[in-house]
């Protein structure tokens, strides 16, 4: 996260902002709302005083961590493709969604307002999720892996509809489950219709 001042950070600020944002992320997880900075300084193995410096106020904090989740989760594609066929590569980045949704639910209500108030902080997650999500999809399409009737922006709507009915902690073996159905129904061969309609829709472009 740039300096509001626009100087550059120093190498040992910048790692003391790593660390409080890591730290952050897993308080916000853990407890929720009752989260403190005390607390998350503390994890973070840095003074009060310090994280005051950084983010004056919970809201900056908030921010800065929705940030950093985002830009996390939307990076870790290429190790997964790395390491896994793509279709199982984005089976795990889907639970790693769930981690990340999980450490939204601690910081609701604030990042709410944020969101409310910047517009462009909703669509930039968009742009990022749906981004990686496309990373996958077209590997996978290679491999033969992953239809490729379904853009990555439906994706992006199914795994949020996962998200919203059971994000909670206590829900997360339903949602693994849900998970394994989009994931069906993205490997599933396409039906006559479905090759139809692709075929047709190409000829239109």
């Amino acid at each position: 996260m740039p300096d509001p001042s626009g100087r550059p950070v120093r190498a040992d600020a910048r790692a003391n902002e790593d660390k409080l944002l890591a730290a952050a992320a897993l308080a916000f997880t853990r407890d929720g709302a009752g989260a403190t900075l005390k607390q998350i300084a503390k994890d973070a193995g840095v003074g009060i005083a310090t994280l005051y410096r950084r983010f004056p106020t919970r809201e900056q904090l908030v921010d800065a961590t929705y940030r950093y989740e985002t830009a996390r989760l939307s990076a870790g594609t290429s190790d997964l493709l790395g390491e896994l066929p793509a279709d199982r590569a984005l089976r795990a980045w889907m639970s790693q969604v769930l981690d990340y949704v999980a450490t939204k639910h601690g910081m609701a209500d604030t990042l709410k307002t944020l969101l409310q108030d910047d517009e462009r902080l909703g669509s930039q997650t968009r742009e990022q999720l749906t981004g990686a999500i496309e990373e996958f999809r077209l590997a996978g399409i290679d491999q033969g892996a992953i239809r490729p009737d379904v853009p990555s922006a439906d994706i992006l709507m199914s795994l949020a509809g996962v998200t919203l009915v059971a994000g909670a902690a206590h829900q997360r073996a339903q949602a693994e489950r849900l998970l394994d159905l989009l994931m069906d129904g993205l490997t599933r061969p396409m039906d006559g219709a479905s090759l139809v309609r692709l075929r047709n829709g190409s000829e239109h472009v």
